[in-house]
């Protein structure tokens, strides 16, 4: 099983800057790509950006330029830093890990979510 900690969310003004970080701990083969999605209410889960394990981002439409995704493989690590925040990005942001079991199945594990509201 794997087990994703998500930190760094909070309260921060529009136009300001956060950094989400999740840990992977857990028993598996390989991580293959992490990401970070955000759900608003009301709204459907999307995703923001992902990393493969190759280092091959992908990024929302809406935040590139903006964010910047990345690993730290040594330590399971993959962190979100987010600039000039706008309100509407205010969200529960997830962690996602897409990893291959020691027994060579892949599947996908979330984090439980950390808060991010930007105020106007």
């Amino acid at each position: 099983q794997v087990q994703l900690v998500e930190s760094g969310g909070g309260l921060v003004q529009a136009g300001g800057s956060l950094r989400l970080s999740c840990a992977v701990s857990g028993s598996f083969f390989r991580i293959n790509a992490m990401g970070w999605y955000r759900q608003a209410p009301g709204e459907q889960r999307e995703l923001v950006a992902s990393i493969t394990s190759d280092r091959t981002t992908r990024y929302a439409d809406s935040v590139k330029g903006r964010f910047t995704i990345s690993t730290d493989n040594a330590k399971n690590r993959v962190s979100l830093q987010m600039n000039s925040l706008k309100p509407e990005e205010t969200a529960v942001y997830y962690c996602n890990a897409e990893v291959t079991s020691i027994l060579l199945r892949e599947y996908g594990s979330w984090g439980q979510g950390t808060q991010v509201t930007v105020s106007s």
